[in-house]
């Protein structure tokens, strides 16, 4: 037979002390004030990703636009990494409003402190022929402007220490690639410039 035997007398709480929850909550702060920092560089840099993403699609888009419709297609980059694509000679693209095929704004993507730099400086227009390579500068009418070779992305809002900068890639054939040039990677990392 089994006796049980009642605890008289005795109370048993369950739960925290007051103590014991603030220690918590402290350690919970003093971990989470370490780590900002850090996710706030991470977030910087994968605006720079989310950019340089963009402006490679745009790319994308105008080469592609160029071959469907066999037309000269140009992609013209804007302020931070705004950009546009739209035809060269509007009146090719009628069923456009303004032969403009796509645009991307600063803001869109959260990209108002990226910065975008272009080689050869100054170069702000690539435009692709009907063939889906890069147009080069020429003296015949209408005046093709420098394409751009490559662009450089860096966030404004971050030291030059923390950002990951990414740069992109033109070829002649008008193939896009985006790569890292940071000089730490291994020449066998596919990211590497």
């Amino acid at each position: 037979m089994l006796v049980l035997a009642k605890n008289r007398g005795k109370t048993s709480h369950r739960g925290f002390t007051l103590i014991e929850l603030m220690t918590v909550v402290a350690v919970i702060g003093v971990l989470a004030a370490l780590g900002l920092p850090s996710y706030r560089i991470w977030i910087e840099n994968t605006k720079i990703r989310t950019a340089a993403e963009s402006i490679q699609s745009g790319l994308q888009k105008a080469r592609v636009e160029a071959i469907k419709r066999n037309v000269r297609v140009q992609f013209v980059l804007g302020a931070n990494s705004a950009w546009t694509v739209s035809c060269v000679t509007a009146a090719q693209c009628a069923d456009l409003a303004g032969g403009v095929v796509e645009t991307r704004g600063a803001s869109d993507g959260s990209s108002a402190n990226i910065t975008v730099t272009a080689t050869p400086a100054g170069s702000t227009t690539i435009i692709f022929s009907n063939f889906g390579t890069v147009s080069p500068a020429s003296a015949i009418a209408p005046v093709v402007p420098v394409p751009f070779t490559q662009l450089e992305l860096n966030n404004a809002a971050l030291d030059s220490a923390d950002s990951r900068k990414l740069r992109v890639m033109i070829g002649p054939g008008g193939v896009g690639r985006t790569c890292d040039p940071y000089s730490g990677l291994s020449t066998s990392d596919p990211r590497k410039c």
